[in-house]
C-alpha cells in the first residue's frame, strides 16, 4: 500500500493539474490506481514532479493507464526498454530534425498536433519523463480541446455540427495549408517524403469537427493544424470552399488561444501524462547542440475516432 492514502492535486495555468502527495516506487493500492486514472479522464493533463524514476518505474506506472503501444521505428526506442520511446535533442539526428525559425537553426519544434492523427486511430495517451532537461528553452505545450469547444459561441457549435474535415500526411511542413509558418524555413536534411524517415504513406484521415471522447462522453473539437487540409464536400453543409477555409482558419485560431494551453518548463524528475484523445501538443525545440532528452511510453489507442480515405 502506498503510504499516502489520499493524493492531492494543484490547478496547472489554464488547463490539466499537478500530482503529488504520493512516491511513485511505492507499490500503490487499486483504490490510488483509480484514484489517478479518475484524475486523468477528468483533467486530460497530469504533471508529476520530484520523483526518482527509473525506466522500469516509468514503464509500470504508464500501464495503470492502460497496455502500451510500441513504437514502428525501432531506430527511436531503447534497445535495453523496447517500451521507451526516446526524444533526443543534441545527438546526431540533430540535422534530420533542424529548421530555421527568422533565420536561427532549431531542433525538433513542433506544432499542435495529436499523436497517430494521420492514421483515423490515435494512440490513448502517452507520458514524457525527463532524462536530461535543456539548459534553456526545450518546452512543451499541451492544449485542452475538450475546453476549446465547450468556449465555442452556440452558433459555431452549429454550424461544425455536421462537418468532417480531412488531414493530409505531408512531411514538409511549408505544404501544410494551415500553419503558422511565419519566418519559417525547412534546413537542408529536412524530410521531403515519408520513405526520409522510415514512414509509408498514409491516405488522407477523416474525422467529425467535434468528437465524442470514448470514455467520458465530452465533446472534443478534433482541430488540430498539423496535416489539416480541406473540410469534405462543404457544399453539403451549404458552404463554398473558400467559406470552408475561412471556416477552419477561425477554428485553428481559436485553438491558439492561451486559455486552452499549459505550457511545460521541464526540471529533473519530472512527468506528464496526457490524454491523446483530448488533448493536443507542440514543443519549442532546443538551439542546435543544446542537449536534451525526453523518455516516453505510449498507452495504445483501442478506438478508431476517424477514417481513411
Amino acid at each position: 500500500m502506498n503510504a499516502n492514502k489520499t493524493i492531492q492535486t494543484r490547478q496547472l495555468n489554464n488547463v490539466g493539474v499537478e500530482v503529488f502527495g504520493f512516491d511513485i516506487n511505492q507499490p500503490m493500492s487499486p483504490e490510488l490506481q483509480a484514484e489517478l486514472r479518475a484524475l486523468w479522464l477528468e483533467h486530460a493533463i497530469l504533471v508529476f514532479r520530484d520523483q526518482d524514476i527509473t525506466p522500469e518505474k516509468q514503464i509500470e506506472f504508464s500501464r495503470i493507464f492502460g497496455p502500451l503501444e510500441m513504437h514502428p521505428l525501432k531506430a527511436t526506442t531503447s534497445d535495453e526498454y523496447p517500451e521507451l520511446f526516446v526524444l533526443e535533442n543534441g545527438g546526431e539526428s540533430d540535422k534530420y530534425n533542424t529548421a530555421y525559425y527568422d533565420g536561427e537553426a532549431i531542433v525538433n519544434r513542433l506544432i499542435w498536433h495529436m499523436d497517430l492523427h494521420y492514421t483515423g486511430k490515435p494512440n490513448r495517451g502517452a507520458l514524457l519523463r525527463a532524462v536530461h532537461v535543456a539548459e534553456e528553452d526545450g518546452l512543451t505545450g499541451f492544449g485542452d480541446l475538450a475546453k476549446a469547444y465547450q468556449a465555442l459561441s452556440p452558433e459555431l457549435k452549429a454550424k461544425i455540427a455536421d462537418i468532417e474535415v480531412a488531414y493530409t500526411f505531408e512531411m514538409q511542413r511549408i505544404k501544410w495549408r494551415f500553419a503558422d509558418n511565419t519566418g519559417y524555413k525547412p534546413g537542408p536534411f529536412s524530410p521531403k517524403k515519408p520513405s526520409d524517415v522510415g514512414f509509408p504513406d498514409f491516405a488522407d484521415s477523416i474525422y467529425p469537427a467535434v468528437v465524442t471522447h470514448p470514455e467520458t462522453g465530452d465533446k472534443v473539437l478534433e482541430i488540430v493544424e498539423q496535416f489539416l487540409d480541406r473540410v469534405i464536400e462543404p457544399e453539403k453543409v451549404g458552404m463554398s470552399t473558400d467559406e470552408a477555409d475561412d471556416l477552419l482558419r477561425e477554428l485553428v485560431a481559436h485553438t491558439r488561444k492561451p486559455e486552452f494551453h499549459y505550457w511545460h518548463d521541464w526540471r529533473p524528475g519530472d512527468m506528464v501524462l496526457w490524454d491523446n484523445w483530448r488533448a493536443m501538443h507542440c514543443t519549442t525545440g532546443t538551439r542546435a547542440g543544446v542537449k536534451r532528452l525526453i523518455h516516453r511510453t505510449t498507452i495504445e489507442g483501442d478506438h478508431t475516432l476517424g477514417r481513411q480515405l
